[in-house]
């Protein structure tokens, strides 16, 4: 499925204002684009993405403070890993406390 143009850069723009450290949700992305409702928007979006984007897909995760699984199954470790370096830190659960984590904008 091809996406507008326009919601595609709208949420691009969004992922890249999130800052290193820092997670948002997809919703939340979904909001701030303009999008309310459309988190699977972001989600296909990010997914659509060249392995060799710049764009700090990474920082984005769902609702429960997790990353969601990813057809490949190798991009999930390497989203943990990305946000462990970025001093995110993730509960034994594999949760990361929104409260201490989420971007306020």
């Amino acid at each position: 499925m091809v996406l507008d143009l326009r919601k595609h850069d709208a949420i691009i723009a969004v992922v890249q204002s999130i800052p290193a450290g820092f997670v948002a949700t997809y919703g939340q992305i979904a909001e701030l684009a303009g999008l309310p409702g459309h988190a699977r928007m972001v989600g296909m979006t990010l997914g659509q993405l060249p392995a060799e984007s710049a764009v700090p897909w990474h920082r984005v995760v769902n609702a429960n403070g997790a990353i969601s699984r990813r057809g490949d199954g190798q991009s999930a470790a390497e989203q943990r890993m990305l946000l462990i370096a970025e001093g995110v830190k993730f509960n034994p659960h594999g949760h990361i406390r929104l409260a201490d984590y989420r971007w306020q904008v």
